[in-house]
């Protein structure tokens, strides 16, 4: 190792003066463009991220929150009996899939099945046997058709009454 610096050394004292601040100037060149490289850009690519990266946290946040107050809300529900909940999910289902879907109960398990039913239809219909029947999806498979609309059917459990 001493004998490898020994010949640097050498080298470096039989450079001319112009030659030695060429030198010094490549290596300095060489390692601001590694000091760029590994520290400096990308702390710059983390801050230019990071108020996209903070209004996408705060949008989760605002729907997680809507969710908890959601939750909060059922759980403040009076218990619904499983021929209430019965009967609030044939309503719904009447009232927003109509002829799109048909249902049946088999103890605490209701299954629709959809025939071309509408995306937003299908999504209300949720929230309202989620919120009046207290009905929990357990199961989907469902397709979209040709026409735009969803086929396929709907595995829901129904609360213990």
């Amino acid at each position: 190792m001493n004998a490898v610096l020994a010949v640097l050394r050498a080298r470096w004292a039989a450079l001319a003066a112009r030659e030695r601040t060429l030198a010094a100037s490549a290596a300095l060149l060489v390692a601001a463009a590694l000091l760029w490289w590994t520290a400096i850009a990308p702390a710059v690519g983390v801050l230019h991220a990071a108020p996209a990266q903070h209004a996408a946290l705060d949008a989760q946040m605002q729907r997680m929150q809507a969710l908890r107050s959601q939750a909060l809300q059922l759980q403040g529900l009076p218990r619904a009996s499983r021929a209430d909940a019965q009967r609030a999910l044939e309503a719904a289902v009447q009232q927003t899939l109509g002829a799109t879907a048909r249902l049946s109960i088999v103890g605490d398990r209701a299954t629709v099945a959809l025939q071309n039913a509408d995306a937003d239809a299908l999504a209300r219909w949720l929230a309202q046997a989620r919120a009046n029947a207290r009905a929990v999806p357990a199961q989907a498979q469902l397709a979209r058709n040709a026409r735009g609309g969803w086929d396929g059917t709907l595995l829901l459990l129904l609360p213990a009454s």
